[in-house]
């Protein structure tokens, strides 16, 4: 089953359990698939990898929205955030370590051959690609250009 078949499936669960926050959640998601099915230039399907990457912005998206509530001394609006943020979460690829994240990064400058700060485009574009969703960019950034240092 693909992802936007399995968010169909548990708006459904969560509309029974009457579990309120999970449901506003998964509706956003769906939402969000759907205009990325219908969007100019789509075939009318979303592939997995792109289904991923539309939850990982989502989740980036809650997580600043929650920062700026606290700013704000908005705890509770902060909080409906992050909790719709852990709905979005559970369907994402576990996160990687940052030992499984240096050891990925460690083989794929390896394979890419790049040996200074001036190649860091060169990995970065596999890392990138080959990490998405299971790290996020600004963390893969930070450790390729300490590793190429």
């Amino acid at each position: 089953m693909n992802l936007f078949d399995q968010i169909s499936e548990d708006i459904k669960k969560a509309m029974l359990a009457r579990e309120k926050v999970r449901l506003e959640a998964l509706r956003g998601v769906k939402k969000e698939f759907l205009e990325a099915k219908t969007a100019k230039g789509s075939n009318g399907e979303l592939s997995d990898e792109t289904a991923v990457k539309i939850m990982v912005k989502m989740v980036k998206q809650r997580r600043e929205s929650a920062r700026i509530y606290e700013e704000n001394n908005r705890p509770e609006l902060a909080a409906g955030e992050l909790e719709e943020a852990a709905v979005i979460e559970a369907y994402l690829p576990k996160q990687l370590s940052e030992e499984e994240l240096l050891a990925e990064l460690k083989a794929i400058i390896a394979e890419t051959g790049a040996t200074g700060p001036k190649e860091m485009g060169k990995v970065m574009g596999v890392a990138t690609k080959r990490l998405a969703g299971r790290a996020e960019g600004k963390l893969i950034s930070a450790k390729v250009k300490e590793l190429l240092a």
